[in-house]
């Protein structure tokens, strides 16, 4: 039996000003805060992980000169201490829509989607690691497993991923292959496991590790309006699928990062409301022990198609879209959770 939801209303929105290099280590109010933008221009459909305190923001996709959507191999990363941008080596191959995750420092890039006017996905994988500043191949995703977009949570030496989509055609109508495939990865033996599929095919959602459950929130089965709110969560010890409380909000396309055994989400697409561009501002968080959530301040840019990640309880989200389909933006900011 589903447990009922709680909502609890947030604090008045806060955008605190650019953080001087001297002032890392000050404790922000909870809320909002514009940083320096991406210094390589506007992203979406990229991945964000945390290596070393340093966000690093993977491949995705911008608009050429001529106003063409393109995929592009750059990697770049902000320092928060110092809020500044650096570039490092490239992914040996552009992808959008790439399975990101660190451990033990390095960075994996778990398959993707890659190609022109059709992004289909590639079982390449890497390792890179920040002291070398070097790409290695790792044994791809095993065939009929590859796919991009896919929720991801990290235990121990392995990668979990959950869900994702195998094609994407970026116009009205086209193809959107959602899967429901769960497998992991570890880093260690170099092995690929299957694992019992999600209750629902899903991409676009959100994933977290909390103790020994890994959790895929929201999302959406084959195109953008197709928006879910269900949050599914899988114990590693008994391999089994549970349904805890679904979304105040559903939403595909969303980020989400974990502090203090809370999964706060943001953003999104597939919004029908009048003005809104198909884009979502809100920002809700899930208490995993409780079961319940809690809407918060709206994101001061909404937007889909980015990702997050958190260094030292703040949350970081670079890029992204703000209108469904597409616009790429520069934007770069964070949220501070209340402690």
């Amino acid at each position: 039996m589903r447990r009922v939801t709680t909502l609890a209303l947030g604090l008045t929105l806060l955008v605190a000003p650019v953080v001087p290099a001297s002032a890392d280590s000050v404790q922000h109010p909870p809320g909002w805060q514009t940083l320096a933008p991406i210094a390589g221009g506007p992203r979406q459909e990229h991945a964000v992980a945390e290596a070393g305190g340093r966000v690093y923001v993977a491949g995705g996709v911008h608009f050429t000169a001529d106003g063409r959507l393109t995929t592009t191999n750059r990697v770049e990363v902000y320092d928060p201490r110092r809020n500044s941008w650096s570039e490092v080596a490239p992914l040996p191959v552009a992808l959008n829509h790439p399975n990101l995750a660190a451990v033990g420092g390095r960075l994996y890039v778990l398959g993707g989607l890659a190609g022109g006017d059709s992004w289909r996905a590639v079982p390449d994988s890497y390792v890179y690691e920040p002291w070398t500043g070097r790409w290695t191949p790792l044994p791809p995703m095993p065939s009929g497993t590859e796919r991009g977009s896919a929720a991801m949570g990290v235990r121990g030496t392995r990668i979990y991923l959950a869900g994702g989509m195998r094609t994407l055609t970026p116009r009205d109508g086209g193809l959107q292959d959602t899967v429901d495939t769960v497998s992991s990865y570890d880093v260690v033996t170099g092995r690929w496991e299957t694992l019992p599929s999600l209750p629902q095919a899903r991409d676009h959602a959100g994933g977290a590790m909390i103790g020994r459950t890994l959790y895929v929130v929201g999302g959406r089965d084959r195109g953008q309006a197709n928006v879910r709110g269900t949050v599914y969560a899988l114990d590693l010890r008994s391999l089994r699928w549970t349904e805890r409380a679904p979304m105040p909000t559903p939403r595909g396309g969303i980020a989400t990062a974990t502090v203090a055994g809370k999964i706060y989400t943001f953003g999104g697409e597939g919004n029908p409301a009048p003005g809104s561009h198909s884009v979502f501002a809100e920002t809700e968080a899930y208490d995993a022990a409780r079961d319940t959530w809690q809407r918060l301040e709206p994101m001061p840019v909404p937007r889909h198609g980015t990702a997050a990640t958190a260094v030292d309880g703040t949350i970081y989200l670079p890029g992204g879209g703000t209108e469904g389909g597409g616009n790429p933006v520069d934007v770069n900011d964070a949220y501070h959770p209340a402690r």
